[in-house]
């Protein structure tokens, strides 16, 4: 069996995108206002694993479509935007002149895609992309991934799946894929073989030319 990597799906938040601050300071905020409870960053650092309206739910708000409506509002007001992990220009533009097939698969909303993703001009690497709506049910569960494998026309032992979280392994393991760790937005430790830690970016050119030799 042909074990050659021919593809990369990505994760965006974490790994691709820092929108850790963007995300968290609105949403303690929203639970200030809405809860009346004062959670700290570091509490709610663990909820950046999970899709936003799950997140909501998690927290316990009782209208999830609209206190979610108003977090993202208060996302897309705030001062920091999300911005690119150093390097990862250099990453797609060298995939692609690879042809190695470039893929996301994220959380994310469509809308906030949008407006996080496509103003870094890297889009016109990407392939296929499985956001939030495209399946019923997400991360750990392998549909998502097999869904972008499927879009990529590649079988999935033939894809790497980079991401920072238990959840991003997890669904990697269940796919049939292998997972490489984006350490630099990784907020828990995850039991991943030392080549296959990620400590920046560019380190992923370095992965693939040593899976594929």
């Amino acid at each position: 069996m042909n074990k050659k990597i021919m593809g990369i799906l990505f994760d965006l938040d974490g790994t691709v995108l820092n929108t850790q601050k963007m995300n968290i300071i609105p949403l303690q905020k929203l639970i200030l206002e809405e809860l009346g409870q004062e959670l700290s960053y570091d509490d709610l650092i663990k909820y950046c694993a999970y899709p936003g309206k799950q997140t909501i739910k998690m927290l316990g708000f009782e209208d999830i479509e609209k206190s979610y409506e108003k977090w993202v509002k208060y996302v897309n007001e705030f001062e920091e935007g999300a911005t690119l992990y150093e390097g990862f220009e250099k990453v797609f533009q060298s995939l692609h002149g690879m042809e190695i097939k470039i893929g996301i698969v994220s959380s994310k909303m469509r809308k906030q895609y949008e407006i996080d993703f496509i103003p870094t001009g890297l889009e016109k690497y990407v392939l296929c992309k499985v956001l939030a709506e495209d399946t019923p049910i997400h991360k750990p569960n392998p549909e998502p991934l097999l869904l972008g494998a499927d879009l990529l026309k590649l079988n999935p032992e033939n894809i790497i799946y980079i991401g920072d979280t238990i959840a991003d392994q997890m669904a990697s393991k269940n796919a049939g894929m292998r997972f490489a760790l984006a350490s630099w937005g990784a907020i828990e430790k995850l039991d991943v073989e030392e080549k296959f830690i990620l400590k920046e970016p560019l380190d992923i050119l370095k992965l693939l030319e040593e899976v594929n030799k």
